[in-house]
Parts: structure tokens; C-alpha cells; sequence
């Protein structure tokens, strides 16, 4: 391959998780914003407060208000994709360790300290979500109460994040 394109295909991979890890003093700085029973998921427009489950909200650089996801799965969907370019200040989830996962209000940690479990017997919004925790050990609680696998945001592939039949999970549709 020539060492050029080698360069720009190098360069074209690592933009997205240049732009999603932004600077740790940003992510400081940002206070959570809460759920109210307005708040829509910019993915879908889904009412967030109708939906059990861990939800997050990101600050992108380039805007002052968070957008939020009613999934985790959707979260790590737009955050992972190849064509994701914005600049992200912080990302926030909910530590189910703490929050109730029928009506999930609050108790917001940096996403990216956190520890997730895939392929547990608990549904999201979108169906099969990754429950988020602050605490690695509440993270492997759960997953031996509940099942699935313990992952480090890092560890987080975008293929795991599937959305794919989500809605067929959906009770509200």
C-alpha cells in the first residue's frame, strides 16, 4: 500500500476517537442535566421518562445542552460510528448500581470511567443494553445476578453496539 494512503486511511480511523475522548478538563466542568418528562433522545425522538433502563446524554463542543440517547446502546452506536467528526466535551451515563432501572433519574458519572455489562437478561429502551456502572465490582454484581459480560468503555466495539431490532422490543409501538 502506498505509504500516503497508508498515512490518510491511519489518520481517517483515529479522527473519531480523537474527537470522542476531547480533553478530561472538559468533561469536569460539565454538570449533568436532568431528565424531565420532556426530554426527547435525539436518536428517535423517544420520550426518555417512558423507558426503563440506563440513559446518557453528550456534550458536543460545538453545542452549549447535551443531546441525550434513552439507550446505551444507541449512545455507543452514534459515538463509535466511523463518520462521527464532533468534537465531544463530556459523555455522561446513569450508575445503575444507584439508579432505579424502571425510572432511572439521575446519579450521572463520566462515561468513560465507567464499566458496562452486554448481553444481560435486562432490556433498555432499544431491547439488549449495556447497564452502566461507576464501580467495577457493581458491574460484575449485576452481571452475575443478571448475566452478561463486564466491559471497559475502551473496550466498547461498534459492532457490539447493535441496533438492529431494537424496535422490535418496544412495548409503547
Amino acid at each position: 500500500m502506498n505509504p500516503r494512503r497508508r498515512t490518510l486511511l491511519l489518520a481517517a480511523c483515529a479522527a473519531p476517537a480523537v474527537a470522542l475522548w476531547g480533553c478530561k478538563d472538559d468533561a469536569a466542568a460539565v454538570k449533568a442535566v436532568e431528565i424531565d418528562p420532556a426530554t426527547t433522545c435525539d436518536f428517535d425522538g423517544m420520550l426518555l421518562a417512558d423507558y426503563a433502563g440506563p440513559k446518557a446524554q453528550v456534550f458536543y463542543k460545538d453545542a452549549a445542552a447535551p443531546v441525550f440517547f434513552c439507550d446505551t446502546v444507541e449512545m455507543f452506536s452514534a459515538l463509535l460510528k466511523p463518520e462521527q467528526v464532533r468534537g465531544v466535551r463530556a459523555v455522561l451515563v446513569q450508575d445503575m448500581a444507584k439508579a432505579d432501572w424502571e425510572q432511572p433519574r439521575g446519579h450521572w458519572f463520566d462515561a468513560r470511567s465507567g464499566f458496562y455489562v452486554a448481553g444481560s437478561k435486562r432490556h433498555g429502551s432499544m431491547g439488549p443494553t449495556f447497564a452502566s456502572f461507576a464501580a467495577e465490582g457493581d458491574a460484575h454484581k449485576f452481571a452475575a445476578e443478571f448475566g452478561g459480560k463486564v466491559y471497559k468503555f475502551a473496550e466498547v466495539k461498534p459492532e457490539m453496539a447493535d441496533l438492529g431490532g431494537g424496535s422490535s422490543h418496544d412495548k409503547h409501538m
